[in-house]
């Protein structure tokens, strides 16, 4: 069996996650919202009204609290001359190993909220589809994109060579 991949994400990622689950809780907000000006015009039951804000006030408690914590610690990768090793997962654990002979794009890709907290998420594409380490400080992300890009053009050359030997 396999360690655990030793390489955490930065720990600005919490705050990060904390704002962006903050501000994606605010759209919860238009259900009582709209609810609350319904009843103005109709004579729906006000304990509905109560309802929802009790349960938009759960989702922008977990969104801030619970959820971020839980994803910052689940979150693990490292990277070798031979494989991209993922784990990650809130509820769910995945692990995903990515060949370096497989990796065809490396890409850095950073946000308004990010900015802000001087992370960036590095894109790692294949033929069968990308995957990302979220949140990592910029100067770490520009290196690892930069390690991957060298590790995988080696890994080609490598596999090339090695095919046109007899």
């Amino acid at each position: 069996m396999r360690n655990e991949p030793a390489n955490r994400l930065d720990a600005s990622a919490l705050k990060y996650w904390k704002w962006n689950g903050f501000l994606s809780s605010l759209f919860w907000w238009i259900a009582p919202l709209a609810y609350f000006f319904a009843i103005r015009f109709w004579e729906w039951p006000q304990w509905i009204l109560g309802v929802l804000v009790i349960a938009c006030v759960g989702i922008t408690i977990l969104a801030t609290t619970l959820f971020p914590k839980i994803t910052w610690e689940r979150w693990r990768y490292d990277v070798s001359n031979q494989e991209i090793d993922l784990l990650y997962g809130r509820w769910i654990k995945k692990r995903t190993i990515i060949p370096m002979v497989r990796v065809q794009h490396v890409d850095t890709k950073q946000g308004p909220l990010m900015k802000q907290f001087a992370l960036s998420a590095v894109t790692i594409s294949t033929a069968a589809g990308s995957h990302e380490i979220p949140a990592l400080a910029e100067e770490v992300a520009d290196e690892l994109r930069d390690r991957i890009s060298i590790l995988a053009r080696v890994e080609i050359v490598a596999a090339i060579d090695l095919s046109e030997i007899p």
